[in-house]
This record gives C-alpha cells, sequence and structure tokens, in this order.
C-alpha cells in the first residue's frame, strides 16, 4: 500500500520556477524578493498543498515560523471574521497562527501577553484584546507585540470599525433623493459605535438642513437596544402622520424591527418609509425589499493588523491600508437614492 508523498520545496521550486533558495527567502521572510515572485511562490505552495516544517525551520534557523494571536474568551462574531483576515495573511507571509483566549483584567491580559511573548514559541504576537501600552514592542531584542485596536474591554467594536462617517454619506443621498423627514434609531449608547452613529446623525442633519433650501425635520433619536422588537416598538409609537419618513437604524437587527413595524402599520418600503441598517447581515440581501446597508470588514482589518506584525518582524516600514473599512451597500430599501456626484 503506497503512501502519498508530502510536497517539498523542491516541488515548489520547480512550480514557480524560481531556486529551491527563493522559496525558502519567501517562506522566512528573508532576502529581497520582488512582490510578483512572492506571489508566485505562495501561490504554487498553495497549488500543491506545501506547508513548511516548522519544526525543521526552528532548529536550523532558531524560529518557530508560529505567531500568536490574543482572543478574548469567546472568538466569534466579527472576532472570528478577524482572525481569518489575519489567519490569511499570515499564510501568504509563511508563517502558521496559534490563538490563546484571555480574560481577566487588562493587567492580567497583559500578563498573559508578556508570557507568551517571552516563552520563545512564537516569533511574534497580534492581539485583539486590549492590554497596558507597556506590553506593545515592534520587536528589536524581543519578539514583536501588536494590538489590533478593534475592541473595547468588553471586546466591543472600537476605533476605527466604530466610525459612523458613512452615516453622512447615507444622509446626504437620502436628501439629494428628496427626503425631508429623518429618524434614527439607536442602538445601546454603551457601544462606542452606536454612539458614533447618533452622534453623527445629529450633527449631519443639523448641518445639511442649515445649508438646504427646504427645512429638514428630525423626529429624533428613539431605541436604544439591539433588539428588533426595540425598533419595533418605536415604529409603532410614531403618529400616523410620519410618513413619508427616512428611517436610519444602528444595525441590520434594528431595521428588521423597522421593516416589521411598517408592515404592521401598512406602510410601504420604500414608499412611505426608506430604511438603512449597518453591519450587512447575511439576511439583509433577502428580506422585502433587500436592505441598504454598511458593511464593515473585519476580515479585512485582521489582515492587515497581521501583516504589520509581519513588516515588524521583518524590520520593513508598516504596509499601508488596502482599503476603506467600510462600504455602503445599496439596495431596494432606499428607493432610488444613491451617492450624490
Amino acid at each position: 500500500m503506497s503512501t502519498a508523498v508530502p510536497p517539498t520545496s523542491r516541488d515548489v521550486a520547480r512550480l514557480a520556477g524560481v531556486s529551491q533558495a527563493t522559496v525558502s527567502y519567501v517562506l522566512t521572510g528573508k532576502g529581497s524578493i520582488s512582490p510578483s515572485t512572492r506571489e508566485r511562490v505562495l501561490r504554487a505552495a498553495e497549488s500543491i498543498g506545501y506547508r513548511p516544517n516548522l519544526a525543521a525551520r526552528s532548529m536550523r534557523t532558531r524560529r518557530s515560523g508560529r505567531l500568536a494571536v490574543i482572543t478574548g474568551v469567546a472568538a466569534v462574531g466579527n472576532q472570528m471574521r478577524m482572525l481569518t483576515g489575519a489567519s490569511r495573511a499570515a499564510t501568504e507571509a509563511g508563517y502558521a497562527i496559534e490563538t490563546s483566549s484571555v480574560d481577566g483584567s487588562v493587567a492580567d491580559r497583559t500578563e498573559r501577553v508578556l508570557e507568551l511573548a517571552a516563552g520563545g514559541q512564537y516569533e511574534g504576537v497580534l492581539t485583539f484584546v486590549p492590554v497596558l501600552p507597556g506590553a506593545l514592542s515592534d520587536g528589536g531584542d524581543s519578539p514583536p507585540v501588536l494590538a489590533a485596536t478593534a475592541f473595547d474591554e468588553q471586546m466591543r467594536s472600537s476605533g476605527e470599525l466604530a466610525e459612523a462617517d458613512l452615516m453622512e454619506v447615507l444622509l446626504q443621498a437620502l436628501v439629494a433623493a428628496g427626503h425631508r423627514r429623518f429618524l434614527h434609531v439607536a442602538g445601546s449608547q454603551e457601544f462606542a459605535s452606536a454612539r458614533a452613529r447618533r452622534d453623527t446623525y445629529v450633527a449631519c442633519l443639523e448641518r445639511l438642513g442649515a445649508g438646504s433650501r427646504e427645512p429638514l425635520e428630525s423626529l429624533g433619536v428613539v431605541g436604544g437596544e439591539w433588539s428588533a422588537e426595540s425598533a419595533r416598538q418605536a415604529i409603532l409609537a410614531l403618529p400616523d402622520d410620519a410618513p413619508p419618513v427616512a428611517v436610519l437604524a444602528a444595525n441590520d437587527m434594528l431595521a428588521i424591527g423597522v421593516l416589521r413595524a411598517a408592515a404592521e402599520r401598512g406602510w410601504t418600503v420604500p414608499g412611505d418609509l426608506v430604511v438603512t441598517g449597518w453591519d450587512n447581515a447575511a439576511f439583509g440581501a433577502y428580506t422585502m425589499p433587500s436592505l441598504t446597508t454598511v458593511d464593515v470588514d473585519f476580515q479585512a482589518a485582521g489582515h492587515h493588523a497581521m501583516r504589520q506584525l509581519v513588516a515588524a518582524l521583518r524590520g520593513e516600514a508598516p504596509p499601508p491600508r488596502e482599503a476603506s473599512l467600510q462600504r455602503i451597500v445599496w439596495r431596494e430599501s432606499t428607493g432610488a437614492a444613491r451617492p450624490p456626484d
């Protein structure tokens, strides 16, 4: 009975049309390799399922080829999306990652990160959880420790991932489409993302109103919980003469509650109401009508954070952001509204 022989770096070199040394340089991050050659080698390695022998590499170079990623105890949802992106970037650079879930106070998490960095098992550490600034390092005599500043201490979105600039783009497009009455269904104000979306809604509508020939009216900020029922109740409480109104919900689950309440009241969407959400949940493409929303690319955030760690390992300049982490997905719930030219 024959056993399949695992592919080797020689096989990768032959397929990519390069020397075995070049394959080694690509997978270890050494040498000066052009981006096109690096991509060709990585594509060849992936196509035949080649994985470097990390134990052998460690004995030869005193490098483990492993990177640690620190997550919260329940690495689900947005954390898992970030982890997927980080894993892809690590694989592209020739590294394997191992995750470690930590809980407790900032001091507890910091202690755990420092232990992993000092243990010699990992060449670098990327943490999704907040740690004390003193734990962070760009390398030198010890493995680099970088933080992906995406979550607060309760693992709620923060920083760039919680920004709400696209709320202004949504409002501008709706005003340009002729809408003059607005309502914001807010999420829990314990979340930085919910506060940012509320504050941007209020400030932007006031600014747009000041420059508009026709008055713009806000029916206020309602809700305050991340539940479809809270949004449903907020819409049911509106006066009968509320339509036509543009409802900007702080996430897609709230938008679902808005759509439900509109149907109960006999209001059409996008006729009597237009509705927007946030987060681009999978169900939004299948609601009736389909939901205009904001996509937040947590995978791209994780990918970029890992590329920063790899750059620190190699002594390279931090990579630029590949693209914006947020974009509007225009669908049927906003009718013909689109960004103004």
